[in-house]
Formats: C-alpha cells, structure tokens, sequence
C-alpha cells in the first residue's frame, strides 16, 4: 500500500496534528487515516452517523443472507434519512498521505494511525459524492434510525465499522 487518505470539507488543512479521538480516549493522540479498500466508508460529511459493513471470509452464510440480501455491492453504508438531503451539496476533500508515515492499527477497519504530524502530498475535491459512492461498488441503504442495525450487527458474523454513531437519532 502506497497511500492512505483522510476526507474533510475543510480543503485548507497544511498539516495534520495528532489529537485525542473522542471515541477512543484510551488511545494517545493520533492523525487518523483510512486504506484505500475501506475509504468510502467516509465519502459523507464529518458528522455523518453511518454503519458500513461486509462479508469476511468467516462470515456465515445466514448473516450474509440476513443483512446483503441478494445485493452485490462489495460493501454496504447505511445512513439515516435525515441526513439524506445534505449529501448532493456537500463538498468533500481527500487528503493524500504516504502509507510509510502511518501504522496499521485496525486491520479489519482500515484504520491507519500516526503519533506525528503529517503533511498531504495531495488534497483533491471529491465531486459527486453519491457517483463516487456507486463507482466504488458501495450499497447506500436509508434509514430512519440506525440503531436496530447497530444491535442486530453487534452480534453479527460480518465485519462492521460505526461511525460518529454519537449524532445518531436514539
């Protein structure tokens, strides 16, 4: 792996300083990026509350059944309604770094890590964020509320990612 990526609205950000995660206060403070297989889990806007999940070699085959349906996306994103209508206007940057700045610290997740600043090698506009979303073979589902799908993931067999589930409506 050559790069890995971090995405914001702000396209403006020279370097990036290693801060506390508000999920993860147990962990020292840290530049947070994601590989390459894994990015379109953050092609939404920052504060989204999304669910992405998909089959693991070891995923049963009920879960699969249950949760993909007869879909062939490679991954599914689900959001909720509400947040829907933003998703067309929103302008959204990924930023480039090299992959040799940063360590593996959730292989399932993607997630990257690095104890120091960092610098992109390059910051580009998105463009449409729901093409960017088809082209990556990414099932968007809309929801109401994403916690049924948070309880019935956590006891599931497939690989999940929560994020910013703190904004979901509960």
């Amino acid at each position: 792996m050559d790069y890995v990526f971090h995405y914001s609205e702000d396209p403006s950000i020279a370097t990036f300083h290693p801060r506390a995660h508000p999920s993860h206060p147990s962990l020292p403070p840290s530049v947070w990026a994601i590989d390459a297989e894994r990015a379109p889990m953050y092609y939404f806007p920052r504060d989204w509350p999304r669910i992405a999940f998909y089959a693991k070699a070891d995923s049963t085959a009920a879960d699969k059944e249950r949760f993909l349906g007869l879909g062939s996306a490679r991954m599914v994103i689900a959001i909720e309604s509400r947040w829907y209508s933003t998703l067309a206007t929103t302008v959204l940057y990924q930023y480039t770094f090299a992959a040799d700045l940063f360590s593996c610290l959730d292989e399932g997740a993607g997630y990257f890590v690095s104890s120091k600043s960092v610098q992109p090698v390059e910051v580009t506009a998105m463009g449409n964020l729901l093409a960017r979303l088809a082209q990556a073979n990414i099932e968007l589902r809309i929801t109401p509320s994403l916690m049924p799908l948070k309880a019935a993931l956590l006891d599931s067999s497939l690989q999940f990612s929560m994020i910013r589930m703190r904004n979901a409506v509960t």
